[in-house]
């Protein structure tokens, strides 16, 4: 809205028009009596009601004095008092829920409206309503409400008939106005209207509609029809879970507590978040994107839980552009809805209502036999190639791609179940590349992207292939975040846009050291060892079982060691060494090239405690000159004052 505009204004009047209401029936629910103050009050008794144009019209009998004092008897309206026609908006309706011969209290500021040719006023501006029953009756009548369900005529006029078109269709005039609809219709479990005869009332098709009629405090009593868009969980407080396990970084399961989430869409191209009941862990996620995206469901007992903006939730909204516009025309509210009249020419949408369930009521009914929705955009899937020279910033992306090595940021300010894992992936349009693309990119994993443990799992033992799901591309960086998922299948359904999915057959091939590499990498070195860093080289045992660096000697045995972690003896511990030396390479000979060189060896106890003695011994000239060939390494940094490269040596999945 324009800042200062008559749209903005309106829009603040409406949310203190709101207030105002909502306190007033706080106020008298909450003193359960009727006001007092009775200066100015209208007090009518309905005789018969009808609804037109979503506006519930009761013709009503005025009163002279509120039956509640009264017995039913002194309460009979006598025929000479006079007939008012008393306009209810739909949210007022909703919360009377009123019928014939229930007495109203309507209080000011309402308004009369006298028509010109008319003989019967109508009573406008009736927010400020309360319903009163007689004392003797209301016990009685408030158990047996709930019990029938009240019929409203329905009138539907045509603006055609109402302006005398000359082109009405007779259909138009043929439509009876006995269509009858529920005041209170109740929630099935199926969308189906041929088994329900109220269902086709009942269900809306507009998620707007349904916010705007049914109110913040939620809807048990409609339902709304949408199409599955995305199936993903979000974190919960407590769903950051370790991600270390000895001293080996790996991406153990995140989603631990999590909360399975629906981003659905309706008729009308309005989006919506919904949230539904938390889960254990994030590994049913798969199946639920194979069974639910794409269809159609019935939502009811939903809340708002709050009502966002593209300003508040950036994550939220690019996945929302990815599926915009629609990729079949959507209705447009206040237009007819023939064919001709819808139109995928609309902005993208602003806001956002994010739904939940009622406490412990689970409403949202899948239909699995039903085809998938032409509205359904199912994820276009990218080359890497193609990922890295999209020009756009915070662009949703889903790619396959083999994962290479994985490496856990190494931030100690941040805690060490919350720092972000960094995967190296390639593909084959990034393998078959000769020049100016790198062979390899990472790809950021943000402690908020919820992992299953199946992904965990596999990726802490062998190189997989991943296919990526609604990933963020941006400033030359790709990251999952919320909302993305991962997957070691491709989903049945996406749109490959012409990509190459091809899994690669022969070896990877890292790109190697040169004028380009960068920080944060990988890359393959090979050159002449020029130096020995003899102060950084150590080595030290660690349990083969678990890889805890920080063994002790046994208890009971003094000879043995021990691992804490794994609670037994270490019988044959792995000796890990480490050692930093200088290289000359051909490809940066102004550098200066620093490589941390790992080196791992499997002994018994007796043979492992020689090799320690026998380090002391060490000669650094035996490796000088020594002939490195093809390391896989991770870049740790490049300066250029001094020009120097640090990097480590590390094994690929």
């Amino acid at each position: 809205l324009c800042r200062g505009g008559l749209a903005e204004r309106l829009c603040r009047l409406q949310n203190r028009e709101r207030s105002a209401i909502s306190f007033w029936r706080h106020q008298c629910i909450s003193d359960a009596k009727i006001p007092s103050d009775k200066s100015g009050v209208l007090i009518v008794k309905i005789l018969e009601m009808f609804e037109e144009c979503t506006i519930q019209v009761a013709i009503c009998q005025q009163l002279e004095q509120s039956p509640a004092t009264l017995s039913s008897k002194d309460a009979v309206i006598n025929a000479g008092e006079p007939i008012l026609k008393v306009l209810f908006a739909r949210e007022t309706a909703a919360h009377l829920k009123s019928r014939p011969q229930d007495v109203i209290h309507i209080y000011p500021p309402w308004q009369k409206l006298i028509l010109r040719n008319a003989d019967v006023p109508v009573i406008m501006n009736t927010y400020f309503s309360l319903k009163v029953l007689p004392s003797e009756h209301s016990e009685t009548r408030e158990k047996t409400y709930g019990l029938t369900k009240m019929l409203i005529r329905k009138n539907i006029i045509s603006l055609a008939e109402t302006f005398r078109l000359d082109d009405v269709d007779d259909e138009l005039h043929h439509q009876t106005s006995d269509h009858q609809v529920t005041c209170a219709p109740q929630i099935h479990n199926n969308c189906d209207s041929k088994k329900h005869p109220l269902a086709q009332s009942a269900v809306n098709d507009s998620l707007l509609e349904m916010v705007e009629s049914q109110g913040a405090v939620g809807w048990r009593e409609a339902q709304v029809r949408v199409v599955i868009q995305r199936v993903y969980c979000l974190p919960t407080r407590e769903g950051y879970g370790s991600r270390v396990q000895g001293n080996k970084p790996l991406l153990s399961n995140r989603g631990m507590f999590c909360r399975l989430c629906l981003l659905v869409q309706d008729a009308y191209g309005m989006f919506s978040e919904v949230q539904l009941q938390p889960l254990n862990s994030a590994d049913d996620v798969e199946q639920y994107c194979r069974r639910w995206e794409g269809k159609f469901c019935c939502l009811a007992g939903m809340k708002i839980l709050q009502r966002t903006t593209r300003g508040r939730a950036l994550g939220l909204f690019s996945l929302i552009d990815s599926l915009w516009p629609p990729v079949v025309p959507v209705k447009v509210p206040g237009q007819s809805q023939d064919s001709e009249m819808m139109t995928t020419n609309l902005a993208p949408p602003s806001f956002c209502y994010i739904l939940t369930v009622q406490s412990g009521e689970i409403h949202v009914e899948v239909d699995e036999e039903e085809q998938i929705s032409n509205l359904y955009q199912p994820p276009a899937v990218h080359g890497l190639k193609e990922i890295l020279r999209m020009d756009g910033c915070n662009e949703r992306c889903s790619f396959w791609a083999q994962v290479l090595y994985l490496r856990l940021q190494t931030k100690q300010s941040v805690p060490i179940n919350q720092r972000e894992i960094c995967l190296f992936v390639t593909d084959s349009t990034l393998q078959n590349m000769v020049h100016m693309i790198p062979k390899v990119v990472a790809v950021s994993v943000a402690a908020s992207c919820v992992l299953s443990t199946e992904i965990t799992e596999a990726l802490s033992v062998t190189s997989q292939f991943v296919f990526f799901k609604d990933a963020l591309w941006g400033k030359g960086m790709i990251i999952c975040v919320e909302r993305t998922v991962l997957l070691l299948q491709k989903p049945l359904l996406y749109s490959a846009a012409g990509a190459d999915l091809s899994e690669l057959t022969g070896p990877v091939r890292l790109d190697e050291l040169d004028s380009t590499t960068q920080a944060n990498s990988i890359c393959a070195v090979r050159g002449t060892v020029v130096g020995v860093n003899e102060s950084t080289a150590f080595s030290w045992p660690t349990c083969d079982r678990c890889g805890n660096g920080k063994l002790e000697l046994c208890p009971q045995d003094r000879g043995s060691l021990y691992c804490s972690q794994c609670s037994e003896v270490v019988i044959s511990p792995v000796l890990k060494m480490q050692l930093e030396v200088f290289l000359s390479c051909s490809s940066r000979p102004q550098s200066t090239i620093k490589v941390k060189v790992w080196h791992e060896m499997s002994f018994g106890l007796f043979v492992l405690i020689n090799m320690l003695l026998s380090l002391q011994s060490y000669e650094v000239q035996s490796v000088l000159g020594k002939e490195v060939g093809l390391l896989n390494c991770y870049v740790r940094s490049v300066t250029s004052h001094p020009n120097c490269i640090a990097l480590e040596e590390i094994v690929l999945l």
